[in-house]
């Protein structure tokens, strides 16, 4: 679990984060949702430790970022599986290659348990052994994806970050790796954070909501009550599209 307590933080004296508190459950999908500009990739940056906040707490499990000693931060970024926008593999590597990286710089594993791990973790995003030796540049966009989820897991992470994961991809692939990403947090406990603005993710696997507007914390809650709520910052983020506006009509019937 992660907690963040009236987390504050400005760039050149303007206030991007404004007294933020939430809380981000583990085994959970939590979701950061807002539109652009409104401060949501500033928050994942400023938890992860990228950027220093000007005040507040970010508690992994009531362990102070903000006090945490050189030491202490690097093992807490040991603990940290991070998965960016664009999968960010590496073009000169093959698939399994890319998922061994992180074995091979940050573990004391041999050779043969860094492969064994970097097989297994293939294999648990459902990725065949035939595309192991495979370049990024040989594969399809959502096999990318699976790829950079099984390196984002390699290290067996107790947290996962992931940034718009489903950018670029078509409505089929989102899902599926949408459900993967719920399937594999369940399954280890993982407490995961996903920047998104993408309603039908939202809709599909967002136990926790956080909604971000101008810097502050707008709304929390669930895909289960994100049509029902009568907040107006939710309803102008969510309603901003037809098809939705259309649902809400027809339950309201």
């Amino acid at each position: 679990m992660i907690e963040v307590k009236n987390l504050n933080k400005s760039f050149d004296g303007k206030q991007v984060l404004n007294n933020i508190s939430a809380t981000f459950y583990e085994g959970k999908i939590n979701q950061i949702i807002g539109q652009s500009g409104g401060g949501k990739t500033v928050l994942i940056k400023s938890i992860i430790g990228l950027y220093t906040i000007d005040s507040g707490e970010i508690l992994y499990k009531g362990r102070n970022l903000a006090t945490m000693s050189k030491k202490e931060i690097n093992k807490l970024r040991k603990e940290i599986g991070m998965l960016f926008q664009g999968a960010a593999l590496f073009d000169s590597q093959s698939v399994i290659e890319n998922v061994m990286f992180p074995l091979t710089m940050f573990s004391n594993k041999s050779k043969v348990e860094i492969k064994e791990r970097a097989e297994f973790c293939l294999t648990r995003v459902d990725l065949k052994p035939q595309s192991f030796n495979l370049y990024p540049s040989e594969i399809s966009g959502g096999m990318q994806k699976r790829v950079a989820i099984a390196r984002a897991i390699a290290l067996q992470p107790k947290y996962l970050f992931c940034d718009e994961p489903n950018s670029g991809l078509d409505p089929v692939t989102s899902l599926l790796i949408d459900r993967l990403i719920k399937e594999i947090s369940e399954e280890f406990g993982i407490t995961t954070i996903i920047n998104t603005h993408d309603m039908n993710s939202i809709m599909e696997i967002g136990d926790n909501i956080i909604l971000i507007s101008k810097g502050k914390m707008a709304w929390q809650g669930s895909k289960d009550n994100i049509f029902t709520d009568d907040n107006e910052t939710l309803n102008d983020f969510v309603f901003a599209s037809e098809l939705f506006k259309t649902i809400r009509d027809k339950k309201k019937q």
